[in-house]
């Protein structure tokens, strides 16, 4: 596909003419490294479904890696989780071209990273101990926070009930 300019836009669609060939494509192909890009090779798809489906797929695929030294770029973040599988994506935060001290390594596999964040999390790289842990989608997030407060809120009111009740 390209844009008005001529320029790529980094995808393209491939028609098959029976499922058994796509899906054979999609099997061999899907992951593969072509020069410096990893290829995503999928059954095409609404912009619902997509959202969905990557919903579902990147919730035990992504980790967040936190406390990263300032020298810390995304080729070093790949290279230092390479050593647990194979990487899709490995991207450190910036901001004005300066770390925000945490970035993300998206895995191929689940057991990938879930082996990471048991290696990784508490190792010193450069001279900080990193946070690692499976990275949550920001409304899941927000909604397992906002669940800890109030549990916490009931627990202080039901101190302070005990309190009045006790004078």
């Amino acid at each position: 596909m390209t844009g008005i300019s001529g320029k790529g836009c980094g995808f393209g669609f491939v028609c098959y003419e029976n499922a058994d060939e796509a899906l054979s494509a999609v099997a061999e192909l899907n992951g593969a490294l072509i020069g410096d890009n990893t290829f995503f090779i999928g059954k095409a798809q609404n912009k619902m479904e997509r959202h969905t489906e990557l919903k579902n797929q990147s919730k035990d695929l992504n980790v967040y890696v936190n406390n990263l030294d300032d020298n810390i770029d995304d080729e070093r973040l790949r290279e230092e989780f390479s050593q647990f599988g194979t990487i899709t994506s490995a991207k450190v935060m910036t901001e004005f071209g300066r770390s925000k001290g945490y970035g993300f390594v998206c895995f191929s596999s689940p057991e990938d990273a879930s082996k990471a964040v048991t290696e990784m999390d508490g190792r010193i790289i450069v001279s900080k101990p990193l946070y690692v842990a499976l990275s949550q989608r920001k409304e899941d997030r927000r909604a397992h926070l906002a669940s800890q407060y109030m549990q916490r809120l009931a627990s202080i009111r039901k101190q302070v009930i005990n309190i009045f009740t006790a004078i």
